[in-house]
């Protein structure tokens, strides 16, 4: 049987174009608000077509005690598509969400994000809270 860490793929996303990366200081103060943001295509542009595009971006946040908590998920949904074909409508979505979150305690942040041609991607980033 196939698992989630069968099929998520991961890399640097200094050479690697589908990793979401997640931009967020290394620590913060607890209760305090702070922006995230997860983008792919950081250092080497995703395509954004309607062919080849970043779906979904999710942000997970595991505390160092107990369960994983969903932070939250940004959907992309144009991608040029037109009546007059492919890659000829009016508007584009770019792969990058921000958050704004509150946490009490330290963790990791996981993303995940969606390719529609080359499947699911991952990465996390510690972070301390004090």
């Amino acid at each position: 049987m196939k698992k989630f860490g069968d099929i998520l793929r991961s890399g640097d996303w200094k050479n690697e174009k589908h990793v979401p990366v997640i931009s967020a200081p290394e620590s913060a103060a607890a209760d305090e608000p702070l922006d995230i943001s997860v983008e792919v295509g950081a250092d080497i542009p995703h395509p954004n077509t309607t062919e080849h595009h970043i779906r979904w971006i999710k942000l997970v946040f595991q505390p160092a005690d107990g369960f994983a908590y969903e932070l939250g998920d940004v959907q992309f949904t144009a991608h040029g598509e037109a009546v007059k074909g492919a890659n000829e409508g009016p508007a584009y979505t770019e792969p990058k969400g921000t958050f704004k979150v509150r946490l009490k305690g330290s963790g990791t942040l996981l993303a995940q994000s969606y390719c529609n041609i080359h499947g699911l991607w991952e990465d996390s980033k510690a972070i301390s809270v004090q």
